[in-house]
């Protein structure tokens, strides 16, 4: 059998956006549940906006997130081979010089708008004369080639989309290398899926056309296009466009400024617009295990943020101490185990220790109604002496109730308030000994 290949190629221009992330994360739990390989290829070739801290913030999210490659390519060292396939179809007769100018295509497509016709390029290259390129040199004009898509229509069998059909009269012919001699996003990614034999390639359902003319690229170059997946886009939880926070959120937002773990992040994604309900996973090998393209439809997948938060609290809940104290480490956060042990059931996010550590030894704002000020006066007296354990916090509350009378709410979210500044959060037995007596003295009295 052919061994599975996939590919994932991000541009470099900026950050590891979420979108990105979920095809990442698909290419990567197909190869690994067919037991294939998962090629990382950097799409550099735009040398203006690529930048090394972009290649490098490539790397550290997918290790974050334990996608690892199997193999590395950059699209930048391949340019001896793209100008050798470049030289092919160019004898072939496969690409074509095209001098139209911006400014002049622009009006074409304007005019045959005006015109109600499809914004169709018209091939008015492949009738210049030899004269129109002794002219269009002498003023200086390089030209771009485009590729001439063949005669034929355009099928495939889409994993997620189902049949696909193209009408080739409805396409222009893409341009494929620039005025620069740059060679362009779908000219590069079939050199490259053809010499990686890449077996299944996983993208958008905003890069279908593109995918039409790869195919016919594929066929002169003499190549199988490999077998497509289109995943549907991302909306919000509403079904309308992704909001700016959402649709702009990248992997380091999610890891550095949210808080979340890996884990919770690839769970959701995995499900995204499939039939399989959205539960947390532990590990990706469990997420590679039941992996079906035959789940997904082309239905706009809706992504809510409160999905990964609460998977992230469900994670967090049931994390021990030994596993999350390297992790608050590297966010910088020195977390005893006691402390863990009594916030962590509470928590959303890892960096929330924070906000509980501020609580505990902090300065906090008692917050006391007037009419519990004479049981808050009554609580101060009766805190049991010596040293405060997790069982203080009973034995303070029953004589409480046995002095006042009070019970239930009435007689615990007063305490709550006054110590914590908060009306709900942890079990209060295991805060009272990391708050110390003093200080909860300090905050009953106010």
């Amino acid at each position: 059998m052919t061994q599975v290949i996939t590919r994932f190629a991000p541009s470099p221009t900026g950050k590891l956006h979420i979108g990105s992330v979920r095809t990442a994360l698909i290419c990567w739990l197909f190869a690994r549940q067919q037991g294939g390989k998962f090629i990382l290829r950097i799409d550099d070739t735009d040398l203006e906006r690529s930048k090394q801290e972009y290649v490098d913030g490539i790397f550290a999210d997918l290790t974050w997130l334990g996608l690892e490659w199997d193999q590395l390519e950059y699209q930048s060292r391949r340019m001896a081979r793209y100008d050798e396939v470049i030289a092919q179809l160019q004898a072939s007769g496969d690409i074509y010089a095209c001098y139209e100018t911006p400014t002049e295509l622009d009006l074409k497509r304007k005019s045959q708008l005006a015109q109600g016709k499809p914004p169709i390029y018209d091939r008015a290259a492949l009738r210049i004369t030899d004269a129109d390129r002794v002219r269009y040199k002498a003023e200086g004009r390089k030209p771009h080639w485009r590729f001439k898509l063949r005669g034929h229509d355009i099928e495939w069998h889409d994993f997620i989309r189902g049949p696909v059909h193209f009408a080739v009269g409805n396409l222009s012919d893409p341009v494929v290398v620039r005025e620069d001699g740059r060679p362009l996003f779908n000219f590069c990614s079939t050199v490259d899926d053809i010499d990686m034999k890449i077996t299944r390639v996983v993208r958008g359902e905003d890069h279908v056309t593109n995918t039409a003319c790869q195919v016919h690229m594929f066929e002169a170059l003499g190549a199988r296009p490999p077998e497509f997946a289109h995943l549907s886009l991302l909306a919000d939880a509403e079904g309308g466009k992704l909001s700016k926070r959402i649709g702009s959120a990248s992997a380091a937002d999610l890891r550095d400024n949210d808080g979340l773990e890996p884990m919770a992040v690839l769970s959701v994604l995995a499900k995204l617009g499939s039939s399989d309900p959205i539960v947390l996973k532990k590990d990706l090998k469990e997420l590679a295990q039941d992996f079906d393209f035959s789940k997904f439809s082309r239905t706009m997948a809706k992504l809510d943020i409160a999905d990964m938060e609460r998977l992230n609290a469900q994670l967090l809940h049931e994390m021990d101490y030994v596993a999350a104290q390297p992790k608050l480490a590297a966010l910088g956060i020195q977390c005893e185990e006691g402390l863990w042990n009594a916030v962590h059931a509470n928590i959303t996010r890892l960096t929330d220790v924070r906000d509980w550590q501020e609580i505990i030894g902090g300065t906090i704002t008692s917050a006391v109604a007037d009419e519990d000020r004479e049981f808050i006066a009554a609580a101060s007296a009766a805190l049991p002496g010596g040293d405060l354990t997790a069982e203080s916090w009973n034995a303070w509350t029953v004589a409480l109730k046995e002095q006042t009378g009070r019970k239930g709410k009435g007689l615990f979210m007063p305490l709550r308030r006054a110590i914590t500044g908060q009306d709900h959060g942890p079990e209060m037995g295991p805060l009272l000994p990391l708050i110390g007596r003093d200080r909860i003295l300090g905050r009953l009295v106010g």
